[in-house]
């Protein structure tokens, strides 16, 4: 059992038996190598089963609702970012949940551990910063920076921006990365190159709305894609439709998205969905100074307004 495990069964144990929370939300072992399922302890027997490693990918930020009572939950530092926003936003109560915070140093993509093991994964094991994959025919050891996925390796806010407990010290942030150097390379493309590149880029979409499902922000009580009076887009793979679906979602986003890439992690067929909202994520810093889920004393982007905003975009 590693460190951070052995820490969030203990401080779940006793926030269960002091009555503190009705139920901790955390994750437990996958059923496949490289898979960890959401799971929610409700007696202090249960968080035996909570577990913790680099393949806790979702944003459990996404379960969290009021009616759930008084709840506590297992967030890494993006995680917590989305809590925030959620607060904010009056999606849930402060009061509410106890935030057990976790460092994160990382989650792993699994499609680049697959590639690298060059066959199916029997067993993946974390240790120090190298990660250990044994195959049927192999065993090999890859330095987990390596098999970061995107937002990990680019993420300027590893620990958690508000918790009640931590799991452990903080870990080292990263400084001097390029964090929007693809986002400026599609910028510079012509009108005519940027729309291919997308064309592309989403033409392998099923609209099965995984991204959608997968994303804390994602919450309305109807979406825009089911709306019929009036229809705002069409129900099928049509390419309009596709990127219509995709543009509208990110832009709902802007503002708001905190780069937990729990979008990109759901889809099942690879479309880059976070071009998009990192697209919107930028302009918004940019334009406005402003970073989702950093603190409870600001507002959502899209909801404030001042007169002397920058307007230079719908001339």
């Amino acid at each position: 059992m590693n460190r951070y495990t052995e820490t969030i069964q203990t401080l779940a144990a006793k926030l269960l038996e002091t009555g503190d929370v009705k139920t901790v939300l955390g994750f437990k072992r996958g059923t496949f190598p490289l898979t960890t399922e959401p799971f929610l302890a409700t007696t202090p027997a249960d968080t035996g089963e909570l577990y913790w490693d680099v393949n806790c990918r979702l944003n459990l930020a996404t379960y969290l609702k009021k009616e759930m009572g008084k709840v506590a939950v297992v967030a890494k530092g993006c995680d917590t970012r989305n809590i925030l926003v959620h607060i904010t936003e009056n999606r849930i109560k402060r009061e509410d949940v106890v935030i057990i915070g976790v460092p994160c140093t990382g989650m792993i993509e699994v499609k680049k551990a697959t590639e690298m093991a060059g066959g199916d994964i029997l067993y993946a094991t974390e240790q120090g910063e190298e990660m250990i994959l044994t195959t049927a025919g192999e065993e090999i050891r890859v330095p987990k920076a390596q098999l970061l996925r995107q937002n990990c390796a680019l993420c300027a806010h590893p620990n958690p921006v508000i918790y009640d407990m931590l799991v452990a010290d903080p870990v080292p942030v990263q400084t001097g990365m390029d964090r929007y150097a693809d986002i400026r390379e599609i910028d510079a493309k012509t009108s005519d190159a940027k729309w291919a590149f997308f064309d592309e880029a989403f033409s392998a979409c099923t609209r099965c709305y995984a991204c959608r499902n997968a994303c804390p922000l994602c919450y309305c009580p109807t979406c825009f894609v089911d709306e019929s009076r009036p229809q705002w887009v069409g129900k099928g793979t049509d390419p309009v439709d596709v990127r219509t679906y995709h543009m509208l979602r990110a832009i709902h986003c802007a503002g708001r998205c905190t780069e937990c890439g729990a979008c990109e992690s759901a889809c099942p067929m690879d479309v880059p969905v976070r071009l998009l909202t990192r697209k919107m994520e930028k302009t918004v810093g940019d334009r406005w100074g402003l970073e989702a889920g950093l603190t409870l004393d600001a507002r959502p982007a899209q909801d404030i307004f001042c007169l002397d905003d920058p307007e230079e975009f719908i001339l």
